[in-house]
């Protein structure tokens, strides 16, 4: 099985951010500290959820609330680069969707790190998990061009 170049991976992804690496997010190890890339990847998710046209006042009704995430890091980023940052629904489950981030190094044209998140539907005024609203399906699919 061929491996996919970054930017024919790229292609498959709605949401596309880039970072600019900054000195400070090295830790002493000499590389970008690992909890850069679950923020960068919570950038990209707050992204999605805005293409989604989902209330993001998290106090209000239904709104998204992160259940899970893994980080699983595969080439250490250093500064000078730029975080390549590409988000997408995996898959939309009865009372979930599961989101994939992807951090690439644009310096270097290959895959950092691979963040998978699940997203749950919370109701922020009875303070209990909800039904996956239809809204959110359609807005999936839509983006996903399902």
């Amino acid at each position: 099985m061929s491996k996919l170049t970054m930017s024919e991976d790229l292609n498959g992804f709605k949401l596309i951010m880039e970072y600019n690496l900054q000195w400070g997010d090295m830790d002493a190890a000499q590389h970008v500290n690992n909890v850069n890339y679950l923020r960068w990847c919570e950038s990209a998710r707050i992204a999605y959820f805005e293409m989604m046209d989902m209330d993001l006042s998290f106090n209000n009704g239904v709104g998204p609330i992160l259940g899970y995430q893994d980080c699983k890091y595969i080439f250490p980023l250093t500064f000078p680069d730029t975080a390549i940052i590409a988000c997408h629904t995996e898959s939309v489950l009865g009372d979930r969707f599961i989101m994939e981030c992807k951090v690439y190094s644009k310096k270097h044209e290959r895959i950092s790190a691979i963040s998978k998140q699940s997203i749950i539907p919370y109701n922020y005024d009875t303070l209990a998990k909800s039904a996956l609203p239809s809204e959110w399906r359609k807005a999936i699919a839509k983006i996903e061009d399902q």
